[in-house]
């Protein structure tokens, strides 16, 4: 009889070895999700390189699209000195910069010219920077010598002048840039007024 203090193990099942076909089919079900994770691996890495090429085309279109700044002549107003050989113009330039870094141009003149194309003076513009999509503002004053009107007192004016600078993005892209102004107008001399203001 046994003891019943003895103490009884229970026995260990034994192990049953796999036939040929489970090991295959195990094998193949690995295979398979094996496959489906490199899959969506490879189409989350192809999903990133397609998002960011878009990402780097819009940034070039929008970005490092360079476009020509715009100047034009507002606020022009005229004064006379001394006894009417000479007429004062004074007037605000502006540049306008629509690309996303900044404008920086250097000093220029603009040509005072008449209806026929004698020169009557020069305003000078001063060197300066137009930020990122902003406007600036610049105050020149100028001479006319001598001016001559027709029989009502009427002068047709052109104004000139071409700034050259370099658009700067994010301070490493520089591309140069070069922007024109044509205004055209008509002074009434005897009372100094400025009529029909028009800048292309």
């Amino acid at each position: 009889m046994a003891d019943p203090k003895q103490q009884v193990y229970p026995l260990a099942a034994a192990t049953v070895p796999r036939s040929d076909e489970e090991s295959a089919t195990n094998y193949r079900s690995e295979q398979a999700m094996k496959k489906k994770k490199r899959m969506k691996c490879l189409a989350y890495i192809a999903a990133f390189a397609v998002l960011q090429t878009i990402v780097i085309v819009v940034f070039s279109v929008v970005f490092l699209r360079f476009k020509t700044p715009k100047v034009r002549l507002e606020q022009v107003t005229i004064a006379n000195i001394g006894n009417g050989n000479i007429v004062s113009l004074s007037a605000r330039v502006t540049v306008k910069n629509t690309n996303y870094g900044r404008y920086k141009f250097d000093s220029s003149l603009a040509t005072i010219k008449s209806g026929n194309g004698v020169v009557l003076g020069q305003l000078a513009i001063p060197e300066a920077r137009a930020g990122a999509r902003s406007t600036k503002r610049i105050l020149v004053v100028g001479d006319l010598a001598s001016p001559t009107g027709d029989s009502n007192g009427n002068l047709a004016v052109t104004i000139a002048a071409n700034l050259r600078g370099k658009v700067e993005i994010l301070r490493i892209i520089k591309r140069k840039k070069s922007a024109d102004m044509l205004c055209t107008m008509t002074i009434n001399l005897p009372t100094n007024s400025v009529q029909d203001l028009a800048c292309k």
